[in-house]
This record gives C-alpha cells, sequence and structure tokens, in this order.
C-alpha cells in the first residue's frame, strides 16, 4: 500500500479503531451518502471512507492514520450500495466494534467530540445541537469538512469555520430534526408531511393524554411509520382529531431575563398589562416593585391570526416596536401589525416581550409550504394541488 492510496475494504478495516487509538471522528452516514464523491450514481458507497481516510493520512502524515466511525442505524440496510458485499461489511465492521452504529450519530459523535477533543470530520451544520454543545458555536479548529477533488475522485479535508448561529436558526433546525425523528420528512427534497403536521391527533387507547388537543397547548408529533401516524408510546394508529390550533409562545423579560413565558391559541386576542380583565395576562407580579407602576393596566394586545402574530399598542403612555435588523426603535401602532420571531417591543425601559425561536405545528407547516413553494417557483394553483 503506498502512502496516500488504500485498496480494498480490507485494507479500510485497518484504519479503523476505538476512540482511544483514533486520530479522527468520522461522521460516517453523512460521508458515505455525499453522492459528490467517488461515484456519483451510487447512494450510498463505502469507497467514499476510504477517500477521507486518505485525505487525513495525507493531512496528518501518517500512512497508519486511524479513525473512529459513527453511523445512523439506517446505514446498514444494503439498498443503495453499489453490491451487497458494502453492507455487509460494514456489518462485520459494527459487530467488531469498529464502528459505533445509534439510532442517531449525532449525539454520540458530538459527545465524543467534547470529551476527547478529537477532530469531527463531517459537512453538517450541527445547528440543531448548540443548546447541548455551545462550543460548536463559532469553532474554528475541531471540524473539518471534506470537499471532492480531481472530479469526485478524490477528497481534500479544510478546517470548517462553523460560524454562530442565531436561536431563530437553532430552532429551525431543531424543528427539521424532529420531523426527520417523527418519520414527517419524505422523499430526496425531505419535504414534511404537512397535513400530518397540521392535525390534531388522539391516541385511542385508554387514559392516554399526549395528543389530547382540548389541552390547547399539546404540540407533540404523531410518529409515523408507512404513512401511519402512530402514538409515540402505544404506537397504536393515531385518531384525526381536527385542526391542530394555532398557538405561539411569547416571552417577557425583564433586564433581558426571560421571567415568564405564555402561550396564545389562534382567534383569540389577549390582552398584557400590569392587572388587565380577567382573560388577560397579568404581568404584576413578575415585574420589579419599581416598575410594576410605569406598566399600564392595560398595555399590549396580541392576537394569533391564520398563523400570524399580530400586536397593537393599549398603553396611553406608549409602546415601543423594534423589528430584527432594524436600527432605531419606533413607536408600536393603535392598529394590529405582524410581530416576528427577534422582534421586540418595549413596554417600559428594561421591561421587553419577545417572541420564542419556538414554533409550533400550524405555523412550522405554513412556513415549511411557503419554503417548497419559494424552492420550487410554484404558483397557487400548482401548490393547491402538490401532495404534500
Amino acid at each position: 500500500m503506498s502512502a496516500d492510496r488504500i485498496d480494498g475494504l480490507d485494507r479500510i478495516e485497518e484504519h479503523l479503531a476505538g476512540p482511544e487509538e483514533a486520530d479522527a471522528l468520522v461522521d460516517l452516514s453523512n460521508v458515505v451518502r455525499d453522492v459528490r464523491l467517488g461515484d456519483r450514481r451510487q447512494q450510498r458507497s463505502l469507497d467514499r471512507l476510504r477517500l477521507v481516510i486518505e485525505a487525513l493520512a495525507r493531512r496528518v502524515g501518517d500512512r497508519d492514520v486511524k479513525v473512529y466511525a459513527i453511523a445512523d442505524g439506517s446505514l446498514r440496510a444494503p439498498a443503495g450500495y453499489p453490491d451487497r458485499a458494502q453492507p455487509r461489511w460494514l456489518a462485520r465492521w459494527i459487530d467488531r466494534g469498529l464502528v459505533e452504529q445509534a439510532e442517531d450519530a449525532d449525539p454520540p459523535l458530538l459527545e465524543l467530540a467534547d470529551v476527547t477533543g478529537l477532530p469531527v470530520v463531517s459537512n453538517d451544520d450541527f445547528a440543531d445541537f448548540r443548546v447541548d454543545h455551545p462550543w460548536i458555536q463559532g469553532d474554528t479548529t475541531q471540524f473539518l469538512g471534506f470537499v471532492p477533488i480531481l472530479k469526485g475522485a478524490g477528497v481534500l479535508l479544510r478546517e470548517r469555520d462553523m460560524g454562530v448561529r442565531s436561536p431563530a436558526q437553532i430552532s429551525r433546525k431543531l424543528e427539521e430534526s424532529d420531523l426527520k425523528r417523527h418519520g414527517l420528512l419524505v422523499g430526496r427534497n425531505r419535504r414534511p408531511l404537512t397535513e400530518v403536521v397540521k392535525r390534531a391527533w388522539r391516541c385511542p387507547e385508554r387514559g392516554c393524554s399526549l395528543y389530547d388537543s382540548r389541552r390547547g397547548i399539546a404540540v407533540r408529533l404523531p410518529y409515523v411509520r408507512q404513512g401511519v401516524p402512530l402514538c409515540e408510546l402505544h404506537r397504536a394508529p393515531l385518531v384525526d382529531d381536527g385542526p391542530r390550533t394555532g398557538i405561539v409562545q411569547l416571552k417577557l423579560l425583564v433586564d433581558g431575563a426571560c421571567v415568564h413565558r405564555f402561550t396564545l391559541e389562534a382567534d383569540a386576542t389577549v390582552e398584557l398589562g400590569r392587572s388587565p380583565d380577567p382573560d388577560g395576562i397579568a404581568l404584576y407580579g413578575l415585574l420589579p416593585e419599581g416598575v410594576r407602576g410605569r406598566v399600564s393596566r392595560r398595555h399590549l394586545a396580541a392576537r394569533v391570526e391564520e398563523n400570524v402574530l399580530l400586536v397593537r399598542n393599549l398603553s396611553a403612555g406608549g409602546t415601543r416596536l423594534r423589528h430584527h435588523g432594524a436600527p432605531e426603535w419606533k413607536p408600536l401602532a393603535e392598529e394590529f401589525v405582524p410581530f416576528h420571531v427577534n422582534d421586540v417591543v418595549e413596554l417600559v425601559p428594561g421591561v421587553t416581550v419577545t417572541r420564542s425561536a419556538r414554533r409550533y405545528p400550524p405555523e412550522i407547516a405554513a412556513a415549511w409550504r411557503g419554503t417548497a413553494r419559494r424552492l420550487t417557483g410554484s404558483g397557487p394553483a400548482q401548490a393547491a394541488t402538490e401532495s404534500w
């Protein structure tokens, strides 16, 4: 074997090792499924791991370089490989402990990276793991991206700048991961089953309240297997319980710290203030003593309408609004105006209201539908006939 060439799957095996011996961690599913590498006709190929190992050997100057690879459980299925031998080799490596298999490879991969400090070979952004692993934010040294060279016959590894993702971006990725985990992303374009997401569901098992839409704030998504929505606990087919209520979460911040969260349902107007009507949200007990008197009894009105959150000023003392990215505050109008994620309303100095980055199923469905329309360029007539 030459210093920069590995021939055969048996030779790949020589470079697999446990994390205590490895020079790097490999996100195996991310590598094996990248059709830019090697034979583009293959959906999956272990030969792409060979290209990555060769690139790592060149990078560290060690022909005997070792890697610890972690694979999603789905990678073991034979579909998509160029021949039957490759999934058998993968099964052999897993059985011998040379490759770790997990239902989702990302959590153990990042845990190991955090503990060992080993570089991670992956092109994944890991945006949905930045809450649990804040060290990913802004990292420029621990992640190695792979890019094809020589028309895909070779690979170049280079350090990645992971950048800093906003709470809204992280939340969006969390939504995508949650949809994927529940079997709600389908097709090569990973389109969500929005017709399932925007419906409420009820488990037929007596006493099961996991999907009880009558509680108003239920957001749990069903598992979908072979097109059938199932209860996450009982694995029983769920009963369609009608359209899911659109709901949005707001946060009350005092001096930049969140002191309370509250949820708004669709088609209902809610007033916030020091002491609003009984159906409103009273802020008196949540505010510091020196601030309470400056917040009006009825200060702000909020409404969810067709999955859009609207707000308007009720206070004679005025309320300020700053849209995300805008340089200056503006007076909040006394007519309802849209209020988006990362927008801020200031009741009085030091007391603000923002939208939680967490979106709820009807809003998620609407956002994904809008994204798909922009990507496909479909007009209203075409979009109305698309199968979701």
